[in-house]
């Protein structure tokens, strides 16, 4: 399956004396970027907020699952999601050094799986926000 949005940039920003920021900016199907920020109540949620907004396929997040791929201090996480999307469920799965990266790529990997599997005239609208 080839990707339909691809994650051009993530940047966040978060600490015990701020309020978790995220700076999203993707590829969509017709190759022109879309960026938005937006403020969540963690790192990870501040990025899904930001992705929910440009992809703008309504879901619910239904499981959400980080796992150590390696060991040590350059050790990867796994995020495994699982999201519900008209009425079916999509697993998402990504890794990477960075949690929150491989957390905005997992919600992406299956927010491009309902796309995908969306009937024609859905998928176009959701391909084109």
């Amino acid at each position: 399956m080839e990707d339909i949005y691809k994650l051009d940039l993530l940047q966040v920003s978060c600490g015990n004396q701020a309020i978790p920021t995220a700076t999203v900016r993707i590829v969509g199907p017709d190759g022109k970027p879309l960026e938005t920020t937006s403020t969540g109540t963690g790192p990870v949620d501040a990025a899904y907020r930001a992705l929910n907004q440009l992809i703008g396929v309504p879901n619910h997040l239904i499981e959400y699952a980080v796992n150590s791929v390696t060991e040590g201090i350059d050790a990867q996480g796994e995020v495994t999601v699982r999201i519900e999307a008209d009425g079916r469920t999509f697993v998402g799965r990504s890794a990477d050094t960075d949690i929150v990266v491989a957390s905005a790529k997992a919600l992406m990997n299956a927010l491009n799986r309902a796309i995908a599997h969306m009937p024609g005239e859905k998928q176009a609208v959701w391909a084109n926000p």
